[in-house]
């Protein structure tokens, strides 16, 4: 198995901290989204992602597959232990939810590409860009914080007292808004659960920082 990964992708976090909670072994290949006018725009690179993002997962038996929570999905679907995933429909649906507002919400207006475009494209300032940063991850993150504050599935993590997909999108994006200095005294139970998830090897063998190609 081979993840193409950049070291400050989240989207790359979340797939690697899902490949180590289930003890799946990988061969890394780094992915430079900045050098090279970004390795990801290459001609080898965009055969295996036309979208030119990462991360890819290379399966043992070759298949290409795209978009983290889809590979997420996927591994839980071919490797279901440990789960990712809650046994009834409805606690799959709210831990789903959460990843979603994290996946979908938060994150897309704040990736790399979309940074690069207000910069390069529509020239705004350096401090406008952050500025615009920290109002999506902090109002997103706000939202986050009602739908585990106000539920009492929550528990040491997420949804329970296991990790679930919740928590594998949930970690990076905190990494994230930490980068940028966001505002994060406004969600407790987000730092609850943050801080709980990386007393796990599985996390914290995963954040950045600890990763081949990391600066």
């Amino acid at each position: 198995m081979k993840l193409y990964s950049y070291f400050r992708s989240s989207a790359s976090f979340r797939v690697r901290i899902a490949l180590s909670l289930k003890g799946l072994d990988y061969d890394y290949v780094p992915v430079h989204l900045l050098k090279d006018g970004g390795q990801q725009f290459g001609d080898e690179y965009k055969a295996l992602n036309p979208a030119a993002l990462v991360p890819v997962l290379r399966d043992d038996d070759g298949r290409v597959l795209t978009q983290s929570l889809a590979i997420i999905e996927y591994l839980e679907e071919t490797r279901p232990h440990p789960p990712l995933l809650p046994a009834d429909a409805t606690g799959r649906a709210r831990v789903r939810s959460i990843a979603l507002s994290i996946a979908c919400e938060i994150h897309p207006l704040n990736n790399l590409r979309v940074l690069g475009y207000l910069t390069k494209t529509l020239a705004v300032a350096e401090e406008q860009k952050n500025s615009w940063y920290r109002h999506w991850v902090e109002t997103g993150l706000e939202a986050v914080e009602a739908m585990l504050a106000g539920d009492a599935r929550t528990g040491s993590y997420c949804h329970g007292d296991t990790p679930t997909m919740a928590d594998v999108l949930l970690v990076p994006q905190i990494f994230n808004a930490q980068r940028f200095n966001c505002r994060l005294d406004h969600v407790p139970t987000v730092m609850r659960i943050h801080q709980q998830c990386l007393t796990l090897p599985a996390f914290a063998s995963s954040v950045p920082a600890v990763q081949p190609d990391a600066e």
